[in-house]
């Protein structure tokens, strides 16, 4: 029996650590496939186009909502976020787990469309080590950790929307515990539908 990919969605709030997280995942397992979304914001220093996201114009991530070309887009912090819908359906048939990094919006706009994707929530320890983590950055300034930190009590109010949350205070036993949960996910019945029937199609010939 082949097995199919699932569709993983990874969220959580700014700081929380998710895409280190996703990052470990991909460097120490092989069966996973990261998803690259597009966005309108500006690159961070050290971020590739294509690598960490496809950065769009305005106009030019419009124009992908127009074609139907994303699976879901938001905008977060006055910024368009989106996952490209041809290369994610691509990994899925040839058997990769592939891993989406985006926020509750587009998450349960992914639930819509995908029935059988994995809903996972990364959180940290606690909001006081989301915030040193957020200042830990040095990239952003005091007014937009404080808009970030009020946008993470907003998503707090959908995590239960979530199949799982994943606390984040010691990396390598949390990227364990995620890998463990997928794994876990490929045994549903939900996901195995095709398998089930054909047992009971053979079952029924042993009568």
């Amino acid at each position: 029996m082949k097995r199919k990919g699932i569709l993983i969605v990874v969220s959580g709030f700014s700081g929380a650590g998710k895409g280190t997280l996703v990052k470990k995942l991909i460097e120490k397992y092989d069966n996973y496939a990261l998803s690259v979304s597009a966005t309108t914001r500006q690159p961070r220093a050290g971020e590739q186009d294509g690598r960490e996201y496809f950065f769009l114009q305005k106009e030019q991530f419009e124009q992908k909502i127009a074609e139907n070309g994303l699976i879901e887009y938001a905008c977060y912090c006055d910024n368009y976020y989106g996952t490209p819908r041809e290369y994610v359906e691509g990994q899925l048939k040839d058997g990769k787990d592939v891993i989406l990094e985006i926020e509750i919006q587009g998450a349960l706009k992914i639930r819509e469309q995908y029935r059988d994707a994995l809903l996972l929530f990364v959180m940290p320890p606690n909001a006081e080590e989301l915030r040193r983590r957020l200042v830990g950055r040095g990239t952003e300034t005091e007014e937009v950790i404080d808009k970030r930190m009020r946008r993470a009590a907003e998503e707090a109010q959908g995590i239960e929307e979530y199949d799982y949350i994943v606390v984040n205070d010691d990396l390598e036993t949390c990227v364990g515990e995620l890998h463990e949960i997928i794994l876990a996910a490929h045994n549903t019945p939900n996901r195995n539908k095709e398998f089930i029937e054909n047992i009971r199609k053979e079952l029924e010939g042993e009568k």
